[in-house]
């Protein structure tokens, strides 16, 4: 009897098998039946081919209309071309040496392959086909739903139809093999959901779309009631994990910090410090999100956290994801405290303590003084890049974890900070624009958040514009006149550009934090090499910003380097810095005032949001205008226009959402088809999964918590299993 621990070797034989397992990761009968359709056809109807792309692999259902077999002119035997459409377009499948007899005009059929073109027309090479049988009674041939699964080269979509009408031939053979419903009879009722078995026949063997819809709601309740009870589970266990209190002391640091600040702190800002106050003056652990717009104020809510924690004998360490920006960070807060950061040097003050920078580029001596001051305690505020994660790296009494730009940093390395702690740090990870797995998480209930939406007074704020090249090459001239504009006004700008020149084989990529769309402008594959910061400088030089102070800025400098041009900029030395994505998170220029992004297409959502983030950072409004060649009507083009039209990064994040989904919220993937859930969807389903989060503390709040529903139990312990387990503790 199959059971869905059944190995799929025992159901498809050995080879087949070994294909589902390699190639999609198929391994029981539980994962096959959990290999969801990613659409359904009906006889007549294909994808449509104007939304075909040279290199996709796809699966087509379509009517043969042509069938033409001759010799070949240049080598030995025949070469058959088979048109095949449904009634609006058509593709062409070519065979060489094999005739397909079968595949006759009128014939009905599934053709599997990649798609690729000759002479204009998009073509199948040699495709896996499935002719459709038509003995089958007419009316139910026209009208069924054919489920198209998700497929490999060597696994096609009708394999695994088949593979599945071995494991799931009726209705009562659903109900056999899916016994076991991890949804208890009562959550259920309450929401009115189908049986289990009933909803994975019904997305296996839909008679209309009504039925996907109902079979879906109740699939996806499967995964949310899952996920939310092992995450209840993880906070529970999490809320009894022994810290160190660390309240806040009158009179000292934090208060001299707050006194020191020179301008009023927002209402946001203090009603998020006055959380994180309480939070760490707790023994449990705090992890919090602080999610901010950009030039909201996050790093001074942070400082002020900071200063809590040492004022308490404990040390905090931030972890920028840039030397420029751990730099800078340095300064700033080194600037702030006066002789408050100085403690232990002539003009120090005793009761303050030291800001130490640590990064990769420091020289030996440097390095081992900043160790040094580390390891015995002197050092209240470290502030570091990734060399912070280090061996060597120890802490006296680490209190506060702040991770800036969190979407720069892998789980595994904020996990490797925090473990320098004696006892659990309080942790706090802060970022401009959730990303998507970032507000995945949040609404799935795995973080605790604070928002802060308000921008300090005298920010003169940014507006955006999108300028489309192709179609419109007078406005780039008029960009570059207002560059001139607002340098002339005293003000300085920034060009960004995709990547560095030189022909480099590998640099700063735009999509590495965020996922930009790769090919074509809108997708294709045909595109010219990004612009380059040198070549492009060199331009600007001698051309429309001549007679400016032009200088260049990219991660292929030394350190030394950057800091100095940096520094220049700051000190209005530089007009106009053209710059790589290493300005992207945390450069504070409250000079600059406009930013030209070249090839704007060629980056992400977030990233976007986070590159117009340096400018009107000071009194006077900013401007960022984005230019690309896309074409305004195209996907890429309305992109660009809805991040032209808006600042807020809350959208923003729903925005990017739309084009990459979730990604995986239980394991290390940013994003991608690669999800761990199937059908959950944080745009569409945020009601069911606040309505899951509720009956998961219900469930284990009760007197026999998950031993009452052991189905439940069963499918928490599946996901808890592994590698998941591990990044969920982490996380």
């Amino acid at each position: 009897m199959l059971t869905l621990d059944t190995p799929l070797t025992k159901v498809v034989g050995d080879r087949t098998a070994k294909a589902m397992a390699d190639e999609l990761e198929l391994q029981t009968v539980r994962d096959l039946v959990r290999h969801y359709p990613s659409r359904y056809a009906r006889r007549g109807e294909m994808t449509k081919l104007t939304d075909l792309q040279v290199g996709d692999r796809v699966t087509v259902l379509g009517q043969v209309r042509k069938v033409d077999t001759r010799p070949m002119k240049n080598r030995r035997g025949s070469i058959t071309e088979i048109t095949v459409g449904d009634g609006d377009s058509s593709m062409r499948l070519v065979f060489f040496n094999h005739k397909h007899a079968r595949l006759a005009v009128g014939a009905w059929g599934l053709f599997a392959g990649t798609v690729s073109s000759w002479h204009g027309q998009l073509q199948f090479n040699h495709p896996d086909c499935q002719l459709l049988d038509e003995s089958t009674d007419a009316q139910e041939w026209a009208t069924a739903m054919l489920p198209i699964y998700p497929a490999s080269k060597s696994v096609s979509s009708w394999v695994l139809q088949k593979s599945l009408k071995l494991v799931l031939d009726s209705p009562a053979a659903a109900d056999q093999l899916m016994a076991e419903d991890p949804v208890p009879a009562p959550v259920r009722a309450r929401h009115g959901l189908m049986s289990l078995a009933t909803a994975i026949w019904l997305k296996h063997h839909p008679e209309t779309p009504e039925d996907v819809e109902r079979a879906d709601h109740r699939l996806k309740w499967d995964e949310a009631l899952v996920l939310q009870v092992t995450l209840a589970a993880r906070r529970r266990a999490a809320a009894l994990e022994p810290g160190i209190a660390r309240p806040r002391r009158a009179g000292g640091l934090a208060d001299s910090v707050d006194a020191l600040l020179p301008f009023e702190l927002t209402d946001g800002q203090r009603e998020v410090g006055d959380a994180l106050e309480a939070e760490i003056g707790r023994e449990q652990p705090m992890h919090r999100l602080l999610q901010g717009e950009v030039g909201s104020g996050k790093t001074v809510v942070a400082l002020r956290a900071m200063a809590q924690v040492v004022d308490a004998g404990g040390q905090a360490a931030l972890l920028a994801p840039t030397e420029v920006l751990a730099a800078q960070h340095a300064r700033g807060i080194a600037g702030l405290l006066g002789p408050l950061g100085r403690s232990g040097e002539l003009d120090g003050d005793p009761d303050g303590t030291r800001v130490t920078l640590l990064t990769g580029s420091l020289r030996t001596a440097a390095r081992r003084a900043a160790l040094a001051e580390v390891a015995d305690g002197r050092a209240g505020i470290v502030v570091g890049t990734h060399a912070l994660l280090s061996e060597g790296v120890e802490f006296a009494d680490l209190g506060l974890v702040v991770v800036d730009e969190q979407h720069r940093f892998g789980v595994e390395q904020r996990d490797r900070l925090r473990a320098k702690g004696q006892r659990p740090p309080h942790v706090l990870v802060m970022t401009a624009t959730p990303i998507p797995r970032t507000v995945a998480m949040t609404v799935y209930g795995d973080l605790e958040t604070l928002t802060l939406r308000q921008l300090p007074a005298g920010r003169g704020g940014v507006s955006s514009s999108v300028v489309p090249v192709r179609e419109k090459p007078a406005w780039l001239d008029r960009a570059w006149q207002r560059v001139r504009e607002e340098v002339a006004e005293g003000r300085q700008a920034y060009v960004v550009c995709p990547r560095i020149g030189d022909d480099e084989k590998a640099d700063e990529r735009p999509e590495d934090a965020d996922g930009a769309p790769e090919g074509g402008a809108d997708g294709g594959s045909e595109r010219r090499p990004p612009l380059a910061v040198l070549d492009v400088a060199e331009q600007l030089r001698g051309g429309p910003l001549a007679g400016l102070r032009v200088e260049v800025l990219h991660g292929r400098l030394t350190p030394e380097e950057k800091d100095a041009r940096m520094r220049a900029f700051a000190q209005r030395e530089v007009d106009v810095l053209v710059a790589t994505t290493v300005i992207e998170v945390g450069v504070d220029v409250p000079n600059a005032t406009v930013m030209v992004v070249m090839d704007a297409d060629r980056f992400g959502v977030s990233q976007l949001h986070q590159l117009r983030g340096r400018v009107a950072r000071g009194r006077h409004p900013g401007l960022c205008l984005l230019v690309s060649e896309a074409p305004v009507s195209s996907s890429t083009g309305v992109r660009l226009a809805q991040v032209a039209a808006t600042t807020d990064g809350f959208e923003l994040a729903r925005l990017d959402l739309e084009t990459r989904r979730e990604g995986d919220v239980l394991g290390a993937a940013q994003s991608g088809r690669r999800s761990g859930v199937k059908l959950l969807s944080l745009l569409h389903d945020e009601e069911l999964i606040a309505a899951a989060r509720s009956e998961a503390a219900d469930l284990l709040e009760s007197d026999l918590g998950l031993a009452e529903h052991p189905e439940l139990a069963a499918a928490v312990a599946a996901l808890n299993a592994g590698d998941r387990a591990d990044w969920l503790e982490r996380a």
